[in-house]
């Protein structure tokens, strides 16, 4: 499995998508969310999905109290579905 920047040119990846025929998906990494590039990721580019790990996770951290990982868990899981589309 290869997970690669999302690229800016449309179509960027389809060759591996579709000549390789060990290649499932290409999976396109999101950092910090950003609604009109999440949207790309799930939309034209075909065999393209979106990683949205680091996104779930880069706010959270051990020394938060539960209400803060609550609230940072929220607005991350809010960034996603807007992005998602």
């Amino acid at each position: 499995m290869f997970k690669l920047t999302l690229p800016e040119q449309d179509g960027l990846y389809a060759d591996a998508a579709s000549s390789i025929p060990t290649c499932l998906r290409v999976v396109a990494l999101l950092g910090r969310v950003q609604p009109r590039r999440g949207q790309r990721a799930s939309g034209p580019e075909p065999g393209l999905i979106a990683s949205f790990s680091r996104a779930l996770t880069q706010d959270l951290n051990a020394h938060q109290s539960a209400e803060e990982f609550d609230a940072a868990l929220d607005e991350a899981i809010a960034s996603i579905h807007a992005a998602s589309g």
